[in-house]
């Protein structure tokens, strides 16, 4: 009788976790809709609706030249993120892991400047793949030692992995000294949209299909999250399915560290305020999580083109800075549990 009983409370709470993400999809979408207007319209340039419609005009070209490119990417790095921190979360098994606390955003970074002065003709793409090779390798390279941890508490998990990003953000800093690179490289690796122009973004579109098969493995990962012995027992492969898991945020982080720049704490602010509310089923809570992480950038790179107006913050700064108090605040939030 107790069993059935806690069947029937867990299927109840599946179905108003569904029906609570399901009554706000109006509500969420139209908020979505106004921050995507509001991007394409706030900026140094002043933009009207009617000239954006002649298609020979000088705001039609800064709407499909730079206005567009910059509002797609702004989407697709925020779902990107977002999504990458889900899956880490859940192979780490740790609320507080993203790839800017496990080390991967540190090591595309390093990727990128060894493929600048080593193969210096490669282009965007070859850079690309240089860092998601340096981001795959630091992603298993951490798994591997938080897994060697056999008594870690909630905290530790993420300190380690600051820990372990800071060893290979010095790494990139005392190589691109070396090579008379840091100052440039200061530059261009802190999280900045005001680059993104039309033939300088596409590659963010490998996100889409990352999206999608993410959202594919989505019950895998969510078992995946219950822990080795677990998913085993229920037939999951285990090794294959983080090797797929770490490899799509690699994919995800080198595309968006070689457009825009390094941004943190989307990948951990997004997954853990939607996981509060709706709960672990991530084939349930994806959509959402992706929602929230291109909510959260267009956010914050509005606020950061209007609080100096008509310069603009970069994002890196705007989004750390949101993070980092979110992520404090669930820091202490887990040490009082």
């Amino acid at each position: 009788m107790n069993t059935s009983t806690r069947r029937e409370g867990s299927r109840q709470r599946v179905v108003a976790s569904q029906k609570s993400i399901e009554g706000v999809n109006g509500k969420r979408w139209a908020l979505l809709a106004a921050l995507c207007m509001g991007s394409l319209f706030v900026g140094a340039g002043t933009l009207e609706l009617t000239p954006t419609l002649v298609p020979s005009s000088d705001a039609w070209l800064t709407l499909t030249a730079s206005r567009v490119p910059r509002l797609m990417t702004i989407i697709l790095t925020g779902v990107g993120l977002a999504l990458c921190g889900t899956i880490l979360q859940q192979i780490v098994r740790n609320r507080f892991v993203e790839p800017g606390t496990a080390g991967g955003l540190d090591g595309a970074k390093l990727g990128i400047l060894i493929a600048l002065t080593m193969l210096p003709s490669v282009g965007k793409l070859g850079q690309m793949l240089f860092a998601l090779c340096f981001c795959f390798a630091s992603s298993l390279v951490y798994v591997a030692v938080i897994r060697r941890i056999r008594f870690s508490n909630t905290t530790l998990v993420p300190v380690i992995g600051l820990m372990y990003g800071s060893v290979l953000s010095a790494i990139a800093e005392f190589y691109a000294y070396q090579n008379n690179i840091l100052q440039s490289m200061q530059g261009w690796l802190l999280g900045d949209f005001s680059k993104v122009v039309q033939g300088q973004y596409e590659l963010i579109y490998f996100v889409l299909p990352v999206v999608a098969l993410v959202y594919l493995y989505a019950h895998r990962f969510t078992v995946l999250g219950m822990g080795e012995e677990m998913a085993t027992s229920l037939g999951l492969g285990y090794a294959a399915t983080v090797t797929i898991g770490l490899l799509l945020v690699a994919i995800t982080v080198s595309i968006s560290v070689i457009t825009v720049g390094a941004i943190y704490f989307v990948g951990l602010v997004v997954p853990n305020l939607v996981t509060l509310k709706y709960g672990d089923n991530l084939r349930q809570t994806l959509p959402v999580v992706a929602w929230g992480g291109a909510t959260l950038l267009l956010a914050c790179d509005i606020v950061g083109r209007l609080l100096i107006f008509p310069f603009e913050v970069p994002i890196g700064l705007t989004a750390g800075g949101v993070g980092g108090v979110v992520f404090l605040a669930l820091i202490l939030r887990g040490a009082a549990r």
